[in-house]
């Protein structure tokens, strides 16, 4: 029987970590090559893309950038920069028109320079700042440069200091730092009340599909509807593609470059059957020829 392989798109539930999320699918399915693409907080609902089996290897060549909706409170901040956290001021909310609202966050579009939040996922000195924030420590984590694509304003609630936004931005953006910044820049603080992820790694929230329910004690995978897995190169539309004759095929499956390649110039190559499976990634060379990357179903 040929392992699964191939994307499940979660609309992951607020209350579970993306391991946990990635822990149940395991059990599902009976296998332990499984990964998730883009880390989501535990509170935060939305996209979150599984791969499964040898797709695991493609998540590095899927474009990073995402897309999220949320909510940003005013006139509160906290430990953790959302509403998870514990408060640590409170301010008065400010008179904003929606004009004027619309002039404080422009700054923040672009390409800027972003700080982590404390509580966060960003190694230090070889260990997770989460894990330190939550002894007590309190780190000086450097600004980075990220880029938000498009900051759209959806609504303002000045009777509640609440505005609602869709982000659209670079791998390593936090929206828990654009609610803590911008209330900074308002004099009244702010945090993140609520958030969605609405894209990630190229796939839509209309092709999430909710987490499947954990499997009794004694029940199987093979008791359970199977888990939908899209193709693994639907995740990758952005790459030139390359089908392969027979003869090919076989070259390729014992890892042999295959000549000519594409004519495109591009970091990677999309390795497709004649039939229109995918075999695998391959490296445009200077010599016009393709060098497998990642190979499945390898021979030898």
């Amino acid at each position: 029987m040929t392992a699964p392989i191939g994307f499940a798109v979660i609309d992951k539930p607020s209350g579970l970590t993306s391991h946990a999320c990635v822990a149940r699918i395991r059990r599902l399915l009976g296998m332990r090559r499984v990964g998730h693409g883009g880390t989501l907080d535990p509170a935060v609902t939305g996209v979150l893309p599984i791969a499964v089996g040898q797709a695991t290897r493609l998540l590095p060549y899927l474009p990073g950038e995402k897309t999220y909706r949320g909510v940003i409170q005013l006139g509160v901040t906290t430990t953790t920069d959302d509403l998870e956290g514990e408060i640590v001021s409170r301010h008065p909310l400010p008179a904003l028109s929606s004009a004027e609202l619309e002039q404080a966050i422009a700054p923040f579009r672009g390409l800027i320079q972003q700080r982590p939040p404390q509580v966060s996922a960003v190694h230090v000195d070889g260990e997770r700042a989460h894990a330190r924030a939550r002894r007590g420590e309190h780190m000086d984590l450097p600004e980075r440069a990220i880029t938000i694509h498009h900051l759209h304003l959806l609504n303002w609630c000045p009777e509640q200091g609440q505005l609602s936004v869709e982000v659209h931005c670079s791998a390593g953006t936090y929206i828990r730092s654009l609610a803590r910044d911008l209330g900074e820049n308002l004099g009244c603080g702010g945090c993140l009340a609520s958030l969605r992820r609405t894209q990630a790694l190229g796939f839509q929230d209309v092709q999430a599909i909710p987490l499947p329910e954990q499997l009794e004690p004694g029940v199987t995978s093979a008791d359970s509807e199977v888990l939908p897995l899209l193709p693994p190169q639907d995740a990758l539309h952005h790459l030139p593609q390359r089908r392969l004759s027979p003869s090919e095929r076989e070259d390729w499956s014992c890892g042999r470059r295959i000549t000519p390649g594409v004519n495109v110039e591009s970091d990677a190559v999309v390795v497709l059957s004649d039939s229109g499976r995918m075999l695998g990634l391959g490296v445009p060379d200077e010599a016009g020829g393709l060098r497998p990357k990642v190979v499945f179903e390898a021979k030898g």
